[in-house]
């Protein structure tokens, strides 16, 4: 350089001004941003799986994975800046380049082999940039190797959904409530008609008489049978979790709280029936959240802020008068009246005794399922023990005292000494037709049990049985017709 030129100053001489040092490391920082950025974008393209490629609005590749590099037997720097015509056979990249509609799940042939790919236009400012391609199925035999495991699928749940709906239709439907007494029969049209919409039921009765059979029966003649019936029993849940077992959880709603939240029963019985048993020992505290949701339709889930959709039908169940709760504060009024919208009261069992026969012999038959080819038959005497029994646990006890017999007897035919001693020393209550003290009642009742009690020590034997009682057999006969005892 002549000595006249002047001489460029060097890095160290320059004294650039403190704002400029700043925007410098802002764009380091930035580049440094960029450039993990667009790392991750090639390692992410790298592994998919199957092969992908991309190219510009003019048909020359700019992108293109290793799986496709492999497969075509191109290097990746070989492929990228050529046109997609000379490296993919049967290509429409170029094409959809210039129509802009996507074309989704079609077949083409590259090297001898049907594939299924996927061409999708990227679009910037309503132009066609680039075009995404990817092959979907190496062979379109992958293809109908899904569809016919998709089909066997579908058929299963198609299978699933037919047995679940004849298990439920034997075991809870309508015309599993066995009986043909009056008030029975009654039951079993007014639940055939609350099954017919969707208002909320309460069912009273005691405990025992078959309140969860009643609410399943109803769901399983309604339009919802297919989704689920959902049971949470209220006493049975303690009250500081009851919360979030009806509504659910979210994420780190609390300590020990599963990492992806849970639902509650509320969410698992959508589109079918929620049926809250013992509904009259809900704490106090969680009434008003009840009565929100049934009214508005939406809840949360504790700890959540995301609304959720109620779609589900109620059907509570108590054994307790919840109408004598009210005025005690232990049960809200408004509550109340939201459930009792349609009420079935079942009675108990001792009030039907016309019933006990076919209920009895309907248990049997159930219970029988168990042991293929036998089937247990109970002897007149031992079925006159279970007509005239009091039954206080109502059909549940019923049901219990059956278990029990069929597991200690031996043999299929239940007689007297089959059952358990209470029920044979246990008669039921007197009715009270002339007064609480009617001698003749007395008497008849009396005499009655003696009759069924000495037969059963015959096993039947009715000549055995008039000689103990020192009567003739045309006496004993008449006797026994007079008391409805089968001969």
């Amino acid at each position: 350089m002549s000595p006249g030129c002047d001489r460029e100053p060097s890095v160290k001489q320059i004294n650039r001004p403190e704002g400029d040092s700043l925007r410098v490391k802002e764009l380091e920082k930035k580049v440094r941003e960029l450039s993990g950025q667009l790392e991750m974008a090639n390692l992410v393209f790298d592994h998919i799986q199957t092969g992908a490629v991309v190219t510009d609005c003019r048909g020359v590749i700019t992108k293109f994975n290793k799986p496709y590099s492999e497969f075509l037997g191109v290097k990746v720097d070989e492929a990228i800046g050529r046109s997609v015509l000379d490296v993919i056979d049967n290509t429409r990249m170029h094409i959809v380049a210039q129509t802009g509609e996507p074309e989704i799940m079609l077949a083409q042939r590259i090297k001898g082999k049907e594939m299924i790919v996927q061409r999708i236009p990227i679009n910037k400012d309503g132009k066609v940039i680039a075009v995404y391609g990817q092959v979907m199925f190496k062979d379109t035999e992958e293809v109908h190797h899904l569809a016919k495991r998709l089909e066997l699928m579908d058929s299963k749940v198609k299978l699933y959904e037919k047995e679940l709906s004849e298990l439920r239709k034997t075991r809870c439907s309508l015309s599993s409530i066995k009986g043909d007494s009056e008030v029975l029969t009654q039951l079993r049209y007014e639940a055939g008609k609350a099954a017919e919409h969707t208002l909320p039921v309460l069912i009273t009765g005691e405990s025992g008489t078959g309140k969860g059979i009643f609410a399943q029966a109803i769901h399983q003649a309604s339009a919802n049978r297919l989704h689920p019936f959902v049971q949470i029993n209220c006493s049975a849940i303690p009250k500081e979790l009851f919360e979030s077992e009806l509504f659910g959880y979210a994420k780190g709603a609390f300590t020990g709280a599963l990492s992806g939240g849970k639902p509650g029963k509320f969410e698992l019985a959508q589109g079918g029936t929620l049926f809250l048993d013992e509904i009259g020992e809900m704490p106090l505290d969680m009434q008003p959240k009840l009565l929100q949701v049934l009214e508005e339709k939406v809840f949360e889930r504790v700890g959540g802020t995301e609304p959720k959709r109620a779609h589900c039908r109620i059907i509570a169940a108590t054994n307790t008068n919840l109408e004598e709760m009210i005025p005690k504060k232990l049960f809200r009024r408004d509550l109340f009246y939201r459930l009792n919208v349609v009420r079935l009261h079942i009675p108990p069992l001792r009030s039907h005794p016309e019933d006990i026969e076919q209920i009895a012999n309907y248990l049997l038959e159930q219970m029988a399922e168990q042991f293929q080819g036998l089937r247990y038959q109970l002897t007149p005497e031992a079925m006159n023990i279970l007509v005239n029994y009091g039954w206080p646990g109502n059909v549940r006890e019923l049901n219990n005292v059956l278990e029990r017999t069929l597991a200690l007897m031996k043999g299929n035919i239940i007689r007297i000494e089959d059952l358990p001693f209470h029920l044979r020393t246990t008669t039921r209550p007197l009715k009270n037709k002339g007064g609480p003290w009617d001698i003749r009642e007395i008497l008849f009742e009396t005499e009655k049990k003696i009759l069924i009690d000495v037969l059963a020590f015959t096993r039947n034997n009715k000549a055995k049985a008039a000689k103990l009682l020192g009567v003739d057999r045309s006496a004993f006969y008449r006797k026994m017709v007079r008391f409805s005892i089968p001969i």
